[in-house]
């Protein structure tokens, strides 16, 4: 049960092993009847099936605890015609869900009721436009190679309130022009953010810190990695408790990546490193590394590999028509706007689409201090990564990626250490870096030319994914704003 601790598993024990002979299945049988007796005898009363859609939002049925062990066994069924994404007919056989045993989680802040998130089967094999399923794929190709990937998220948001047609910050006194780290905006938000740090903590998140980030009622919070699979699990069982907590305050948490057009947006930076399955040793460092980074070349072939993709990966880490007005250089009141907006790499640079953020050793003190976790190991961040994703599918695109980095070995260049907003376009020409794309439109294109895309996520999705952003987009560019009307009503 993830009640208090999260678990990092191999692709085998997440599939099951070699779960097909009679004694597995009994044992896994036993397994699961001793946790639903738990669950029972720790109050909860009810228990959410929940898979992940297309959009990255949970669906859900909700089963008795008394029906616990028929849950687990895939007993609650799915219309998937009923939902973007899912490549069915009204005609077709339902989608079942079996639940992942190892990411039963009790809902701090609802404890009567647990979530049981895992991959849709159809007639008992896996859906392959499940969403979790999608990533299990790459995993379990990264396994191929003896690695597993871990993954921490900075995750991002904004409080608002809603008023007509305006959204304000929840809190009306936080109006300071360069609100980050802003002490006073953080201790008179301190009984919300307490909450669910609290929550968090009591899920064995392990928060390292929160703050006050750069625009009004946006705040920051950063925890322990995880493996790829967990974290991803974690980041939607985050928004959902974000969403219902904050409601109880009177306020709407918005994982709008750029609810304010004068304001800096929110990112959900992707920090990932690579583990030997053996050993469990970070294999992206290497102090003897040349280029300054401490990277591994492994790490090095990584990199070069969602560089390679990256226009297209933007189109699932990035999905919304708003993200894009996040992927800009200026657009706030404190200047730049620290959100990437080229293809290209360097150091502890947040100028870059991907950062190699600065290992600090002598911070961390041994290692079971941190329970193994160097909060700074060696590791890559992208920073093209918004709240807005489904984080599965995200991990996947960026996975699949970098690991055709690794089976290819390509190699990205030489980081720049520059600031990458200053540079002239000629400058940019010069070295070979191009841009990312400005809007969804371009994006989806992008993710539409390139194989990749389907190669992660398979044909089917690959094909939904495109007709359902291209309708959003079309959907948002027919209508009419405010800005046109202010601009063109009266001009000629």
């Amino acid at each position: 049960m993830n009640d208090a601790r999260g678990s990092r598993r191999t692709p085998a024990e997440r599939s099951g092993g070699s779960g097909n002979s009679a004694t597995a299945k009994e044992a896994g049988d036993r397994g699961i009847a001793e946790l639903g007796r738990k669950l029972g005898e720790n109050g909860v009363r009810h228990c959410l099936a929940s898979y992940v859609d297309l959009h990255g939002i949970p669906k859900a049925k909700s089963v008795p605890i008394s029906h616990f062990a028929r849950m687990m066994r895939g007993s609650e069924l799915f219309t998937g015609a009923a939902l973007d994404g899912l490549g069915q007919s009204p005609n077709d056989d339902e989608l079942a869900i079996h639940p992942d045993p190892a990411a039963v989680t009790v809902l701090p802040w609802r404890r009567e009721v647990a979530w049981a998130p895992g991959g849709l089967r159809f007639h008992d094999k896996p859906w392959p436009m499940c969403s979790r399923n999608v990533l299990q794929r790459q995993i379990d190709r990264l396994a191929g190679h003896g690695l597993a990937l871990n993954l921490g998220v900075e995750c991002e948001i904004f409080l608002v309130r809603r008023e007509g047609d305006t959204i304000r910050p929840a809190n009306s006194f936080d109006v300071l022009p360069k609100a980050a780290y802003d002490v006073i905006g953080l201790l008179e938000n301190m009984p919300w953010l307490d909450e669910v740090v609290g929550y968090m903590d009591g899920m064995d998140w392990e928060v390292h810190s929160f703050d006050h980030e750069d625009a009004n009622s946006q705040f920051e919070f950063d925890f322990a990695y995880a493996d790829v699979m967990t974290m991803a699990d974690r980041f939607v069982l985050w928004r959902m408790m974000m969403k219902e907590v904050s409601r109880r305050y009177g306020w709407e948490a918005t994982f709008m990546p750029k609810p304010y057009a004068d304001r800096t947006g929110s990112g959900a930076h992707f920090n990932m490193s690579m583990s030997d399955v053996r050993s469990g040793r970070n294999v992206f460092g290497d102090a003897s590394d040349k280029r300054g980074c401490g990277l591994s070349k492994l790490a090095y072939q990584f990199l070069a590999g969602v560089l390679r993709h990256a226009p297209a990966i933007v189109a699932v880490t990035c999905p919304i028509v708003n993200s894009y007005k996040r992927l800009i250089k200026s657009g706030s009141m404190t200047g730049f706007t620290w959100a990437p907006i080229f293809i290209s790499y360097g150091g502890n640079n947040r100028t870059h689409m991907m950062r190699v953020p600065m290992l600090r050793p002598q911070i961390e003190g041994a290692p079971e201090e941190h329970k193994g976790v160097y909060l700074s190991g060696a590791r890559v961040e992208c920073r093209a990564v918004d709240p807005s994703l489904n984080p599965y599918l995200g991990a996947a695109m960026v996975l699949g990626a970098g690991l055709e980095g690794i089976e290819q070995d390509l190699d990205p260049g030489d980081p720049i250490n520059l600031n990458m907003y200053e540079l002239s376009d000629a400058e940019l020409a010069a070295r070979g870096v191009r841009s990312l794309p400005r809007t969804l439109l371009e994006a989806v294109d992008a993710f539409a030319a390139d194989p990749l895309g389907k190669t992660v996520l398979g044909e089917e999705l690959h094909r939904a994914f495109i007709d359902v952003k291209q309708r959003e987009w079309w959907s948002y560019h027919n209508t009419v704003s405010k800005w046109e009307y202010d601009n063109y009503l009266t001009k000629f």
